[in-house]
């Protein structure tokens, strides 16, 4: 600066010139390197922003992510590998799919019956035949028969100059709680439909069943008092206990069936010996056998057999049983009984030469209110109620029949 001071001091002209000039060039690269500056501390400031506010939607869409327990993906369709950017989804039941695979081994990792329908969909997406894409399947673990739900969206990201896809993304979530709440509903709306349907059959069937034993006990009652032989009052007093027993019946057996449907399940198990409870089954049944064309016996080959079990349920099943065969038995014998014990398991049986079963009814028996001969009295409860009984004692119920030769109906129990 003194330089400059005893420079412009000379007598020089062109010297003091080209002096101011030097320094008027050096103020203005000073202001121009000044506003350079300011202007990329201004882009720095900004881009810093950005840059933050990318972090902290990074931050918030990873939150979302973990919220909502979503998987993000996306296909790079040139190389047709599918590849998982993020996953949050729930591992309950076994591990989720791979991180990335080829479309074409799709099909290995779904269920087979999803497997190819999930395929074609991607397919679709990818050659720009679809703009989006939506499916729910069955995601296969690997070990046997075991599957997660998953339900997934996608749409077309990225296309080149001629307008084909390019990058697929998309979002996958595991809905194994909304297919078991579907589950639910459809069964309780199956129920529904059938506790509709049962309540027409019952309605049907009782209306014929409780009026025809009430007019008779009401019409022979009204004809009592008029009958002076001993004889026929006899017959009359007869015929109003066997319709009173009809009638008790059909109450017993609703109300059975009222429990089995309030799912009165409670056990309530001693250890009981059951060839007497068996014995006074058969003689409670004696009186309503026609003894000259029908014999009622017992087959036990042990005299004592003891059992931890439900004896209510025990004799409901039996009773049961027993009752069936003689509404079906006119002529022959039935058979109580049942077999030595195998293991823990003991088998007890009702054997008659009644009219027997078609293959085709064997089954339809043991439904409620299903009655194969529509001319026999009855509700249809009682071997239902036995099925139900059975089940609740561990065990099962079946039949082994020839038509026109007789049945032989089988209840399976734990013995302890």
């Amino acid at each position: 600066m003194v330089r400059l001071l005893l420079y412009t001091q000379s007598d020089n002209p062109y010297l003091i010139q080209a002096l101011w000039i030097g320094s008027v060039l050096v103020v203005l690269w000073l202001m121009v390197m000044i506003v350079y500056q300011r202007r990329t501390r201004r882009r720095l400031q900004t881009e810093l922003e950005e840059l933050t506010k990318v972090r902290q939607n990074n931050i918030e869409s990873e939150f979302v992510l973990k919220a909502m327990k979503l998987s993000t993906w996306h296909i790079d369709v040139p190389s047709r590998i599918l590849y998982v950017d993020a996953d949050y989804r729930e591992t309950k039941g076994g591990l989720v799919g791979p991180p990335d695979f080829p479309l074409d081994v799709l099909p290995e990792i779904l269920d087979k019956s999803d497997g190819q329908r999930v395929k074609m969909a991607l397919e679709n997406v990818c050659l720009g035949k679809t703009q989006s894409y939506h499916e729910v399947y069955r995601v296969s673990l690997g070990k046997g028969a075991l599957y997660y739900w998953e339900e997934s969206f996608g749409t077309i990201a990225a296309r080149d100059e001629e307008g084909l896809p390019l990058r697929v993304v998309g979002t996958s979530m595991r809905i194994d709680a909304q297919k078991e709440m579907e589950a639910a509903l459809i069964t309780a709306r199956n129920k529904a439909e059938e506790s509709d349907r049962l309540k027409t059959a019952f309605l049907a069937n009782m209306g014929h069943e409780i009026r025809t034993p009430l007019n008779a006990i009401v019409g022979f009652a009204d004809l009592l008092p008029m009958i002076e032989d001993a004889e026929e009052r006899n017959q009359i007093i007869t015929e109003i206990q066997k319709n009173n027993y009809k009638l008790l019946n059909i109450i017993d057996g609703l109300v059975s069936m009222s429990k089995v449907e309030a799912e009165a399940k409670s056990l309530v198990k001693s250890q009981t010996d059951v060839v007497p409870v068996l014995r006074q089954i058969a003689d409670s049944f004696a009186p309503m056998v026609d003894s000259s064309a029908v014999t009622l016996v017992t087959q036990f080959p042990i005299p004592e057999l003891m059992m931890n079990t439900d004896i209510g349920k025990l004799k409901e099943i039996m009773s049961n049983l027993v009752q069936n065969a003689v509404k079906f038995t006119t002529q022959g014998s039935i058979t109580l009984g049942f077999d030595l014990p195998q293991g823990d398991r003991l088998c007890l049986w009702v054997l008659d030469t009644g009219k027997g079963i078609a293959e085709a009814d064997r089954q339809r028996i043991f439904e409620r209110f299903v009655k194969v001969d529509e001319y026999i009295p009855g509700t249809g409860l009682g071997l239902s109620v036995a099925k139900s009984h059975a089940e609740s004692l561990g065990g099962s119920i079946g039949v082994d029949s020839i038509l026109g030769e007789g049945s032989r109906f089988w209840v399976e129990l734990p013995l302890g």
